[in-house]
């Protein structure tokens, strides 16, 4: 092959991909772990190696040149086919290996629990657990099928296909009978704003679970609460709880099996519809192995 119909360095073309997904080459750094500047020079060399620029820079941001939306389409595809080969052939369990995709909350709480009943089913089956919190950050090369909560019409993960596991969910406010037995019943909204700890997450993913919005969305006065405690992680404000800390907002079919064994209780009676539904993320252009049929067929049965 000559040098003028060589391939462009892969890593060049994986810069190009993220930022055209982005439309931003810091959010493609973040991405990639890469400076800004690392991922310019990237698309600089892409751009000279193809003769032509890919993307116009404005003061409104970045966007696509007719050539580089031509071209974002075939990198996409090229590169989503050559990770799911490579996902295949590195994997030793073949057809019978599964790897979930959760946010480390739903892989605790919930999606443990019942692994066992599906691995006394299929005992054939190898399972493997990837725990990350943001389902965007998600490489669809180092998973088979996620588990996440999902929110009809806000920005979808890229490449992927959400189907709900339940038809329906509420937010709720929960504490653990340890909590009530230290500091007394939850009487009305007035008094968890005046005598309780709210549990508070600041992990931005979450910015549609706030407690305004819940006492909003139930008909409740808000106002600024006397205590609260606050962390980044929704698993840890969930451990917080379970431990006897506070009161945070839950969805009720995520923490059933804590609400009707008696480790959680409702702290008051209201209820928001959730906007966002437990969902099986599935990789759009992956070949579905037996295992991840089985899963499937499971879950949603």
């Amino acid at each position: 092959m000559s040098s003028h119909d060589a391939l462009p360095p892969l890593a060049c073309l994986r810069a190009f991909e993220v930022a055209g997904r982005h439309l931003s080459f810091t959010q493609a750094g973040a991405e990639l772990n890469l400076t800004q500047s690392a991922v310019s020079r990237q698309i600089k060399r892409l751009e000279a190696d193809l003769g032509r620029p890919l993307f116009e820079r404005g003061h409104d941001g970045l966007r696509l040149t007719p050539a580089g939306e031509q071209y974002y389409r075939v990198v996409r595809q090229l590169l989503r086919d050559l990770g799911d080969v490579s996902a295949r052939l590195r994997r030793r369990g073949g057809e019978r290996q599964l790897t979930l995709a959760a946010s480390p909350t739903i892989a605790s709480l919930w999606l443990a629990r019942r692994l066992p009943d599906f691995q006394r089913a299929y005992p054939d089956i190898a399972l493997r657990i990837l725990t990350v919190e943001d389902p965007h950050r998600l490489d669809l090369a180092e998973f088979d099928l996620g588990l996440y909560y999902h929110v009809p019409g806000e920005v979808e993960p890229d490449g992927l296909t959400a189907e709900p596991i339940f038809v329906d969910e509420d937010v709720i406010a929960v504490c653990s009978p340890l909590y009530r037995q230290h500091h007394g019943e939850v009487r009305d909204a007035e008094d968890l704003l005046d005598r309780h700890t709210l549990l508070v997450v600041e992990d931005h993913y979450h910015d549609w679970l706030t407690w305004e919005a819940w006492f909003a969305g139930v008909g409740l006065s808000w106002r600024r609460p006397e205590r609260t405690l606050r962390a980044n992680s929704y698993q840890l404000l969930m451990n917080a709880t379970l431990a006897g800390q506070g009161v945070t907002l839950g969805w009720s079919r995520l923490l059933e099996r804590d609400l009707a064994g008696g480790e959680l209780i409702r702290a008051l009676p209201q209820a928001l519809p959730s906007r966002g539904r437990l969902a099986l993320l599935s990789p759009q252009h992956r070949h579905r192995t037996e295992a991840m049929q089985t899963f499937r067929r499971w879950l949603l049965g």
